[in-house]
């Protein structure tokens, strides 16, 4: 479990500091539940999230414990830094809107055909309850050649969801190299 401090003051001056120390600022807020200014160290936050199973992760942040999941985050310009971070409480039940990312695998045939692989999409948005989530969607990208996508409309949704973004929208699909 994520264990972050609660910042007492949420001053400009207090964020640097804290951010000079190690810490990624933070964000943490739902519908019915109060906004919390919390503060995580930079290396455990980003090891949480890299092995993460599910879309939420659990954090401890003074005397609670919430079930979270990353609603927006904002990057360094540039070194490419995570410089802050908006969670989102993860309440059982309640129908919202998720980022859900997005993973290919396999080598596409259209490489051989001096094509290039292009990601349109790295997350997809999708509405639903967060039991009904999945962690990722995972594609297969072998099958695809020259001038070939896989549209939002390809992707299987699972049961008691729905994608908000347009279905004849590429996620990812082999053009030819320059």
């Amino acid at each position: 479990m994520l264990e972050g401090i609660v910042r007492e003051s949420i001053g400009k001056r207090n964020a640097k500091q804290l951010k000079r120390d190690g810490y990624l600022i933070a964000n943490i807020y739902a519908n019915g539940v109060e906004n919390i200014n919390a503060a995580f160290k930079r290396g455990e936050f980003a090891r949480t999230v890299r092995n993460k199973e599910t879309l939420a992760f659990p954090v401890k942040v003074g005397d609670k414990e919430l079930n979270v999941f990353i609603q927006e985050y904002q990057l360094h310009p540039v070194n490419g830094d995570v410089t802050h971070v908006d969670l989102r409480v993860a309440v059982p039940g309640q129908v919202t809107n998720f980022l859900v990312p997005v993973v290919t695998h396999g080598t596409p045939v259209g490489l051989k055909n001096k094509g290039v692989l292009v990601m349109s999409k790295k997350r997809l948005k999708v509405r639903g309850a967060i039991e009904d989530m999945p962690a990722k969607f995972d594609l297969n990208v072998e099958p695809l050649n020259r001038d070939d996508s896989i549209l939002i409309r390809d992707v299987e949704v699972p049961a008691n969801c729905k994608m908000m973004d347009r279905p004849d929208v590429a996620i990812c699909g082999v053009i030819k190299a320059k």
